[in-house]
């Protein structure tokens, strides 16, 4: 082997540093975009399975009322007296008042 074949052949980096980076970039997603975001989902959900009667929720349509009846799927919302509107469960952003 020649000197200058020699010379290139030791300033290319091994298969291992051209995978570090990559590895890094994965690492980067998982921490500040898939585990907080995941995170997030798991407080939506038990935030959605202990929605009660009495309380008081603003929806993601920016309606606020007071639940008046929970069934599997969807909420009875009393928005004025006498009004009730019926809500898909998961249309449920925010409680703002529990019972």
């Amino acid at each position: 082997m020649d000197p200058q074949t020699a010379a290139m052949a030791a300033q290319q980096p091994g298969i291992i540093a051209q995978i570090i980076p990559f590895i890094l970039i994965a690492a980067i997603f998982y921490f500040l975009l898939i585990r907080p975001q995941n995170k997030q989902m798991k407080e939506t959900q038990k935030m959605l399975s202990e929605l009660k009667s009495g309380d008081k929720v603003l929806t993601r349509g920016g309606i606020v009322g007071v639940i008046k009846d929970v069934r599997e799927t969807e909420i009875d919302l009393e928005i004025s007296k006498g009004v009730k509107v019926i809500f898909a469960r998961t249309a449920v952003q925010q409680v703002i008042q529990k019972r």
